[in-house]
């Protein structure tokens, strides 16, 4: 995908008055995105491409600006983007409030232009400064992370030792998974937890028993009621836990089964209500598997499993997510030949 050109702000308030004098303010020197309430202005901090820093008015109808900063603070995939409260609300008070929630800065209404520019440039450049920083910090510890993933990887293999000669799978459909991440430009910690958590997807087959799992006949209805229950039975083997890869691993094991339609399981999830990195391993899952010999079929084409893909985008897959899927495939395939079942581990 294309990256942006230039800096997006993400201007919110109620009023198009106001969004009309910020946006006259900044539209020369950066790409503005708007929105009048704060739902909206949550679904655009989510969207591809992201903002780089909010401008956020506090005093809105429905979710209002405190609820909407708290709620991007929550998320690692957009704690990070700066926001700025656009108030009237001066009162010491409320300027507190918004800083113990994750602002970085403050501009009060009627806004000054000069203002605004020297904020939003101030607060872009430590921002950019935060990101390199976050790289350097990254690469000098790159040993810990292999071998964090190594260990990872190893458990989410345990599982896909007892389903019966799936090889190469997991290291596989991991890579896809970053591929289709990483697309999608949600930073490179988004990317690296979703490629990190990934593996462990079906780490709760350990908790399925070998008459069922080996099983070379088609699954009756309680053992298939039974098979499906490696979802929940992973997110209890991972547990609660303060690590962002094994709340991100727990959270995939239970939710990659679910469907864009809600015809899935465990809990019928469907669209949005299905956590992104749920809807990329379904991807990833469902295309390594199509591609691979199992002991139940032959490895179908690449064209024939995308093509299924493509049949089922807006009702198995993320319809979206299924178009990033294919405009990958290039790279995917690279990561496929790389890490044949022909290869050792």
């Amino acid at each position: 995908m294309k990256k942006k050109d230039k800096p997006i702000i993400l201007v919110v308030d109620d009023s198009p008055d106001n969004i009309d004098v910020i946006s006259a303010v900044l539209r020369y020197e950066y790409t503005i995105k708007v929105a009048t309430n704060g739902e909206r202005a949550i679904k655009i901090a989510y969207s591809y491409p992201q903002p780089d820093l909010i401008l956020l008015d506090i005093m809105m109808p429905g979710t209002d600006g405190y609820e909407v900063c708290q709620v991007l603070k929550a998320d690692p995939m957009t704690r990070k983007i700066p926001v700025i409260f656009v108030t009237a609300k001066i009162a010491m008070e409320d300027e507190i409030k918004g800083l113990e929630l994750g602002a970085v800065d403050y501009i009060t209404k009627p806004v000054s232009p000069p203002i605004v520019r020297t904020r939003v440039k101030t607060h872009l450049a430590l921002y950019n400064q935060n990101r390199e920083l976050d790289r350097k910090v990254r690469e000098s510890t790159m040993e810990l992370q292999e071998t964090r993933l190594a260990v990872i990887q190893k458990l989410g293999r345990a599982a896909e030792y007892k389903d019966n000669e799936t090889g190469m799978h997991v290291l596989r459909m991991s890579h896809y998974c970053r591929i289709i991440a990483d697309a999608l430009d949600y930073g490179d910690e988004w990317t690296d937890l979703v490629f990190s958590a990934a593996p462990m997807h079906d780490i709760g087959k350990i908790g399925i028993s070998d008459r069922i799992l080996l099983k070379p006949d088609k699954l009756d209805m309680v053992e298939w009621k039974e098979m499906q229950r490696h979802s929940e039975y992973g997110a209890d083997i991972i547990g609660e836990n303060k690590s962002e890869i094994l709340k991100m691993a727990r959270e995939i094991a239970l939710s990659h089964h679910e469907k864009w339609d809600g015809s899935g399981y465990p809990n019928g999830l469907s669209e949005d209500q299905i956590p992104l990195p749920s809807r990329i391993v379904a991807i990833a899952d469902v295309f390594d598997a199509l591609t691979s010999v199992r002991p139940y079929k032959p490895a179908w084409s690449v064209e024939d499993s995308v093509a299924l893909i493509k049949k089922n985008a807006g009702t198995h897959f993320d319809p979206s997510l299924v178009n990033v899927f294919i405009s990958q495939l290039p790279e995917i395939l690279k990561i496929k030949e790389k890490y044949s079942d022909l290869e050792t581990p």
